[in-house]
């Protein structure tokens, strides 16, 4: 699959600081935020600093100090947003997953128990 970033979506515009955010974390590899929508207590949305379109993306084409450096930012972000009674954590890939913005971000949940993670209809 070919992957073709858009560097005007909005999480491209919040990385170079045109758009404010509510930071929880930052690094070399990652910026972690508050989600301005939150569906728990705690929902904070973890990126990567490079041009990712998806986790599939992410996954084919970063190299490994950026997985690395992004997933020890998630850890990182856990630590400072208290889940330690757990957590979930969604990435929402292309149409068919409900992604919204297509640059890669991974939703940290959690501040309470978070029930089914699918609903069987």
């Amino acid at each position: 699959m070919e992957f073709t970033y858009d560097d005007q979506n909005i999480f491209a515009k919040i990385l170079r600081g045109e758009i404010p955010n509510k930071t929880v974390y930052e690094d070399d590899h990652a910026l972690a935020f508050e989600d301005i929508s939150p569906q728990a207590p705690v929902h904070v949305l973890v990126i990567p600093k490079g041009p990712y379109v998806s986790l599939d993306h992410f996954a084919a084409e970063a190299s490994a100090e950026e997985q690395t450096g992004f997933f020890r930012a998630v850890a990182e972000v856990c630590r400072i947003a208290g889940v330690e009674g757990g957590f979930r954590a969604i990435a929402n890939t292309r149409d068919d997953g409900m992604q919204e913005v297509p640059h890669f971000h991974l939703h940290i949940l959690g501040g309470r128990r978070m029930g089914p993670l699918v609903v069987q209809s």
